[in-house]
């Protein structure tokens, strides 16, 4: 049963033919990352929300015109990647630009589902082109939290911080102090490529030219993909030691939404995190900051967080950092 749904969007064929296959702007309205191979016979891969990651070939490409792609859900019995067919057609309009959607190889279940979908996102398709940016998901905000999907959580929620990080903004100071903006976004992408390796992946690296948020995008995509492929089974080394995978992955979660506050400081921004995954993160934290990595100067000593402080802030106070704002 084919799900078939149209939307007018305010931007021309070719930007809205942009919006929907370039990773850059996918990540405006639909995914937390993307790979995109766009040509016929090229691959793809979208985290759309955490612990969801949809797969496909790409079978047409015309640019501005159309798109059609197969799709499924990684590690899904009953849709698998490949299993569906999406296909995409835009046609110049009053106002913009109609994008007509068919998705079709459902079941009736399976097009209920994603008919609901599909509404949701097509709905921020033309948010993000009216406004630039759909802003957070709430599809995404509370995920059944797993090493994996926590660390997709906490990278959403540190790209939403760098989409707001202006050019103006890249040398400012942040409160680790021997890094400005651009320099602890780069320390950020260097424990990101470095936990890619440990799970076997080839890292990747944006152009330094980019936007802050796109280097890490790209470094962080390439990390969680290796690590789904890698699983979470045995022991991992980081640095000198040994970890249980779990933990080593677990590492990411404090890193994107410690860094994501770090950020937020240097730029006048506020984080936006669910208790939930807020609660998760403090509890990695307590596991893997150490009084042993403490003493090796990765993190200061914990903070009184004060009877009344928020998750996130005790997840600040934990390592060592201060609310300046």
């Amino acid at each position: 049963m084919p799900f078939e749904k149209s939307v007018l969007v305010p931007l021309n064929a070719d930007e809205t033919f942009a919006l929907i296959t370039q990773p850059d702007r996918l990540r405006r309205w639909q995914v937390i990352t993307a790979r995109v191979d766009l040509r016929a016979g090229g691959e793809y891969r979208w985290t759309v929300i955490p612990g969801n990651s949809a797969a496909g070939t790409f079978t047409e490409v015309e640019p501005g015109r159309r798109v059609v792609f197969t799709w499924g859900w990684e590690g899904s019995a009953e849709l698998p990647p490949g299993a569906s067919t999406v296909i995409i057609t835009l046609e110049p309009a009053a106002g913009g630009t109609m994008v007509h959607l068919t998705h079709e190889g459902l079941s009736g279940e399976q097009e209920a589902s994603h008919g609901a979908g599909w509404t949701h996102y097509l709905g921020r398709l033309v948010a993000a082109a009216t406004t630039g940016d759909a802003g957070p998901d709430e599809w995404a905000a509370k995920p059944d939290l797993d090493p994996l999907s926590s660390a997709e959580a906490t990278l959403a929620i540190c790209q939403r911080i760098l989409r707001g990080v202006a050019e103006d903004d890249y040398h400012k100071a942040t409160v680790c102090t021997e890094f400005d903006v651009t320099q602890l976004a780069d320390h950020l992408i260097g424990s990101v490529t470095y936990l890619c390796a440990a799970a076997g992946g080839e890292p990747g690296a944006g152009p330094v030219t980019s936007p802050l948020e796109a280097r890490v995008a790209t470094a962080a995509q390439a990390t969680l993909e290796a690590w789904y492929v890698r699983g979470l089974d045995g022991t991992v080394k980081v640095g000198p030691h040994e970890m249980p995978a779990g933990g080593a992955l677990g590492i990411l979660s404090i890193e994107f939404l410690v860094h994501a506050w770090d950020f937020a400081q240097a730029t006048g921004q506020q984080v936006a995190v669910s208790d939930e995954v807020a609660q998760h993160v403090l509890g990695l934290a307590r596991q893997i900051i150490t009084p042993e990595a403490r003493g090796g100067g990765s993190f200061a000593d914990p903070i009184e967080a004060g009877p009344d402080a928020g998750l996130l802030d005790r997840l600040i106070a934990f390592t060592g950092r201060t609310n300046t704002q």
